[in-house]
C-alpha cells in the first residue's frame, strides 16, 4: 500500500491490471479496451447531463423540501476516495429530518441523483465500484490499487447484489474490475432504473 505522501501510479496500476485481464480474455486488444474507456467517459458525459435536464424539475422540487423542512443545507457531501485515490465530496439530498419523502428518497435510491453533478465532474462514473471512504480501502487488499484506476459508480454491481454486508461488496466490486466491459455497464443500469421504476422502491414503507 502507498504511504501518506507517496504518489500513486495509477495509470501503471491500470496497465498491470489490464494486462492481467488481457491473459484471461486474449480477444480484448489493448486498442478495443482504450477506445471502451472513452466511450465509457463520453457516454458518462452525455447521460448525466441529459438526466440533469430531465430531472431538473423533480431536483428542485425535492431541494425545496429539504430547505423548508429545517431551513438546513440541501446537501450532504461525504468524503470518498476516486479515479487514482483523489478524495472527493461524494453529493448526496439531506434527509434526516424528512418523513415520507425521507422515505421514499432512500429506498428508491433517489437522494443519490446529485451524484450526477460528480459525475459531469469527472470524481464518479455512471457505473463502476462502490464509492468508499479512505480509511475503507486497505479492506481491498492487493486489489486496492485496481480500485483507484476507475473512477466509482453512481450505481454498480454491488447495487443489485442483495446483500449489503462489505466481503459481499467488495468481491462484487473485484469481480467487476476484473470483467468489466460496456455491455456489462448497461445491464447494470438496466437493472438498476427497474428497481428504481418498482413499486416497493417508490411507495412509502407501510408500518406494520
Amino acid at each position: 500500500m502507498a504511504g501518506k505522501n507517496q504518489s500513486i501510479n495509477a495509470t501503471q496500476t491500470w496497465r498491470d491490471f489490464a494486462g492481467a485481464r488481457q491473459n484471461r480474455h486474449p480477444s480484448n486488444s489493448s486498442q478495443s479496451r482504450t477506445i471502451s474507456r472513452i466511450l465509457k467517459r463520453a457516454l458518462d458525459i452525455l447521460i448525466a447531463a441529459t438526466l440533469l435536464l430531465l430531472l431538473s424539475p423533480l431536483l428542485l422540487s425535492v431541494a425545496v423540501i429539504v430547505t423548508f423542512s429545517d431551513g438546513g443545507a440541501v446537501f450532504n457531501s461525504h468524503r470518498r476516495i476516486g479515479y487514482k485515490g483523489k478524495e472527493f465530496g461524494c453529493l448526496e439530498f439531506r434527509t434526516v429530518h424528512l418523513t415520507v419523502i425521507g422515505d421514499v428518497l432512500q429506498r428508491s435510491n433517489l437522494e443519490k441523483l446529485p451524484q450526477l453533478i460528480n459525475v459531469l465532474l469527472g470524481h464518479m462514473s455512471l457505473v463502476g465500484p462502490h464509492a468508499i471512504m479512505k480509511e475503507e480501502l486497505p479492506r481491498y487488499g492487493k486489489h486496492a490499487d485496481a480500485y483507484m484506476s476507475v473512477r466509482p459508480g453512481l450505481t454498480g454491481h454491488w447495487q443489485s447484489g442483495g446483500r449489503s454486508d462489505i466481503s459481499y461488496q467488495i468481491s462484487l466490486d473485484v469481480d467487476y474490475l476484473s470483467e468489466w466491459s460496456l455491455a456489462r455497464d448497461f445491464v447494470i443500469m438496466a437493472r438498476t432504473v427497474f428497481a428504481l421504476l418498482s413499486r416497493h422502491a417508490l411507495l412509502p414503507r407501510q408500518e406494520l
